[in-house]
């Protein structure tokens, strides 16, 4: 069975990789790697960009034992591909119980087979092929644009105190740097802008997303942690004042209760963004995958029944001409 070409969306691939069993991640566009920060924690990088050959040979790692590398025998599984290279490669994340088993099986492959058993996978195929759009009534060609044009993913990742590039057309992993999990993000960060600026002069069209700790996960515990706080704090504030402490001691606690408040508001707030941003991509995703050729056919057959099609055919003549002229 054939992997199908997929819309590169922040919402098509939290909901891919949540129907292959992963639970409390989610996929970020990145607008500037200054905001990188901000999204903590953050478990790994995939760059699309233009793909042309690279004339610069880079040395591939020498030891890269700890890595999983898979080299790329799919055609259309490119981003699926870069985001497995960096869930495979995080060991506290939530795989669920089918790729946790499928990471184990794969271990010993080497890159070639390691590839080809994400090929084969049923899990992974059918969770891809999920999110293609319905075929027209007459397929188009097999391109990514009008040029036929070729995008290509690739995945930074950090792994046992080194950044690697994973790349599914090498050969193998390319290390980049030594880095820690704590400065991974501002190490990376020269790698990307390199390789944009290598490309700047010819091509304009990059992509970077973020592989991140689900945001409504994340806010949900925060404002439980802070709802918590608020409790003891508007308790002590209580029991100061039942207590007759002096008047500054009181306003303090006071202010404390105060200053929750505020925070709890603004994470509701936050968790209610994000809860949003879910639902939408859900619903965006629900009509991607709908096909509405049925009812449009249904619904243009009618309007001939009814005898609507020919006003509407000779108004659209009308309006051709005119543009035309």
């Amino acid at each position: 069975m054939e992997w199908t070409t997929i819309e590169s969306d922040p919402g098509v691939f939290t909901e891919l990789i949540e129907q292959i069993g992963v639970r409390g991640v989610q996929v970020e566009e990145v607008w500037s790697l200054d905001q990188l920060p901000e999204l903590s924690p953050v478990y790994g990088l995939v760059f699309l960009f233009k793909w042309k050959k690279d004339t610069e040979q880079r040395p591939l790692a020498a030891e890269a034992s700890g890595v999983f590398f898979a080299k790329q025998v799919i055609t259309n599984a490119c981003a699926t591909q870069a985001l497995l290279s960096i869930l495979l490669n995080r060991p506290e994340l939530q795989l669920g119980a089918e790729l946790s088993n499928f990471r184990e099986f794969v271990a010993d492959f080497d890159p070639t087979m390691k590839g080809l058993a994400i090929s084969n996978s049923d899990l992974i195929r059918n969770a891809h092929n999920s999110f293609a759009r319905p075929e027209p009534l007459v397929p188009e060609e097999d391109k990514d644009d009008e040029k036929g044009d070729a995008y290509h993913f690739i995945s930074y990742v950090p792994v046992g105190g080194r950044l690697y590039e994973l790349d599914g057309l090498q050969e193998g992993p390319i290390e980049l740097c030594e880095c820690s999990d704590s400065d991974w993000l501002s190490r990376v960060g020269p790698h990307i802008s390199g390789r944009m600026e290598r490309y700047a002069a010819s091509e304009i069209r990059f992509n970077l997303l973020a592989l991140v700790g689900n945001r409504v996960d994340l806010y949900g515990s925060r404002l439980a942690e802070a709802s918590a706080r608020r409790a003891a704090l508007a308790e002590a504030a209580e029991a100061a004042a039942q207590e007759g402490q002096s008047d500054d001691a009181a306003a303090l606690a006071q202010a404390q209760v105060i200053e929750a408040d505020m925070e709890i508001a603004s994470l509701q707030e936050a968790l209610a963004v994000e809860q949003a941003k879910h639902r939408s991509w859900h619903d965006e995703n629900v009509r991607r995958k709908h096909n509405y050729l049925p009812f449009l056919f249904n619904m243009l057959k009618l309007m001939a029944e009814r005898g609507q099609m020919g006003p509407l055919l000779e108004r659209a003549r009308q309006t051709g001409s005119a543009a035309a002229s």
